[in-house]
């Protein structure tokens, strides 16, 4: 290994200790400052999530919709535009998914905004 291909794992043990470290610091430093002010840590509880399931479900039906049309697409429509199965197809699948991830997290905002009312 010679050069960018030893950077390469360093960089990403580096930054992975920087996000763990930063996080356990931010916790620390939010519960010292609650501590400060006399709240009582323990008597803090989640918040409830009730559509929490419905969110995420709605987010993976639409990304896998957004990854099937892709894939769809570059099978029969620009493989027949282009004569040739190129890999210059790649951004459809990106794009894809993130349109129809965010499609789903907005009909889960609907009914969400539905069932409050």
């Amino acid at each position: 290994m010679n050069g960018p291909e030893i950077l390469i794992p360093i960089t990403f043990f580096i930054c992975t200790f920087a996000a763990i470290f930063g996080l356990r610091y931010m916790a620390n430093k939010e519960r010292m400052a609650m501590i400060e002010k006399g709240i009582d840590i323990g008597s803090i509880k989640a918040q409830p999530q009730p559509y929490k399931n419905l969110k995420w479900g709605l987010l993976l039906i639409g990304a896998g919709l957004g990854l099937f049309l892709a894939f769809v697409l570059d099978q029969t429509v620009f493989k027949i535009a282009s004569g040739v199965n190129l890999d210059k197809n790649v951004p459809i699948y990106f794009a894809l998914i993130a349109i129809f991830g965010g499609l789903g997290l907005f009909i889960s905002y609907l009914i969400e905004k539905k069932e409050t009312l």
